[in-house]
């Protein structure tokens, strides 16, 4: 039987040491929803409830308990966190609030335990809030939806939609793109502080999702987010599939997809060499920025209707 690795050798519990890993920007997204009668969301979404401002308290409640994780998880190591963010939608069809969780820390573990705990705490609350006129809320769904950084990497739930699972940049064509935690990107132009900003209004961005990078993977060949000299490296979404022309919300910034694919090198690039193949010049995208702004690790990418803007 494997080694646990939450016991010493006497068989007694342990806090598994860390202090060997790598400081690593870490971000985990949690969401949960919480069911209730219909008059209930009503009450709440009118200021009906006795008790005050139910979404201001459990958005509090929220934010304290993902400050206070390693109190409650035995086994959690303490966390400086960077940020708490609590969202919550009133879907008024399925009688729900559908609540979700942003932590994000630097560090050398994970914040997946911060973002549910604060999800799961944040429901508590609402029942507790609202008990008095509905005693049959139901509490479901908690989990991780998504999170970057750490030797895992990237992970996207099923059926949680899609994100940005790396940003990577280079000050000078033609040279390996480094990744960046986040980038300005600029209306027209591109990157702010990327070599082809501005170069190409055709060619602006380019993007790459990680599934298309795993085919080399497969092949025995270890490769990096921006080894294929991508902008933004996506989690989620068959990004080759889209036609050109789709929109893209990435973060703050609204981006047009105006190719698919690109000509190879005439020698073929590194990777091609190794491997007799590479996804670049079949499942590569370029867009162009429509709308400017931020864009972090982590954000979630939406792919609007073909009429919407």
């Amino acid at each position: 039987m494997a080694a646990w690795t939450h016991m010493d050798e006497n068989g007694r519990p342990t806090m598994v040491n860390v202090s060997e890993k790598t400081d690593t920007t870490r971000r985990a997204v949690a969401g949960g929803s919480v069911y209730m009668a219909p008059e209930t969301l009503a009450k709440i979404k009118d200021g009906g409830i006795q008790k005050g401002d139910v979404l201001s308290v459990a958005q509090t409640a929220g934010i304290m308990a993902a400050k206070e994780t390693a109190r409650a998880i035995p086994m959690c190591h303490n966390l400086f966190l960077a940020g708490v963010a609590m969202d919550f939608t009133l879907d008024t069809e399925s009688a729900a609030i559908h609540i979700t969780a942003d932590a994000e820390a630097v560090g050398k573990t994970g914040v997946e335990m911060e973002a549910l705990y604060a999800v799961s705490v944040a429901a508590l609350t609402i029942y507790d809030m609202c008990k008095a006129v509905d005693k049959g809320m139901r509490i479901a769904d908690i989990r991780l939806l998504h999170k970057t950084g750490g030797r895992s990497g990237c992970f996207v739930a099923s059926g949680a939609g899609a994100i940005v699972a790396s940003i990577n940049v280079s000050a000078e064509t033609g040279t390996v793109k480094s990744p960046v935690r986040e980038a300005l990107f600029l209306a027209g132009k591109g990157i702010a502080g990327d070599a082809h900003c501005g170069l190409d209004a055709e060619k602006q961005v380019s993007l790459l999702a990680e599934e298309s990078a795993d085919k080399i993977r497969k092949m025995g060949l270890a490769v990096s987010a921006g080894a294929f000299a991508e902008n933004i490296t996506t989690k989620g979404i068959d990004l080759h599939t889209l036609p050109v022309g789709a929109k893209l919300r990435i973060g703050e910034t609204l981006q047009a997809i105006t190719r698919i694919g690109k000509d190879c090198h005439n020698s073929g690039c590194a990777i091609k060499r190794q491997t007799g193949t590479c996804v670049m010049p079949t499942e590569g995208v370029f867009a162009r920025v429509l709308v400017g702004g931020a864009v972090r690790v982590g954000d979630g990418i939406t792919v609007l209707p073909q009429d919407g803007g």
